[in-house]
């Protein structure tokens, strides 16, 4: 289960369009001290947004990022039933076994 985010959805994008429509492009570290959020949390929100717009090639998208989580979560459903239907086949496999002496 992820962590719960320490800031809303709305001030993420209210932050990232400040940033984008402000001209001069303001000082990262200035304009989170105003907004009240970490300089570090504004800068890697700029980017990611820079990212989902196709500005930047060095991340992956948010809609990259979800699809990865969907399919590690997948990708672990489908080892646990892997992991069963194995246990299940070898003790099927040994209750058949005709060599097998009954009690």
């Amino acid at each position: 289960m992820a962590a719960p985010k320490k800031y809303p959805d709305e001030l993420r994008e209210r932050a990232v369009r400040l940033y984008r429509e402000t001209e001069p492009r303001p000082v990262i570290r200035r304009l989170a001290e105003q907004l009240g959020v970490h300089h570090e949390a504004l800068r890697n929100w700029i980017r990611q947004d820079e990212a989902d717009r196709g500005e930047r090639e060095d991340r992956p998208t948010s809609g990259e990022v979800e699809e990865l989580r969907r399919l590690r979560r997948e990708n672990a459903e489908l080892r646990r039933a892997n992991e069963i239907l194995k246990a299940a086949s070898a003790f099927f496999a040994q209750e058949m076994d005709p060599t097998r002496r009954k009690h």
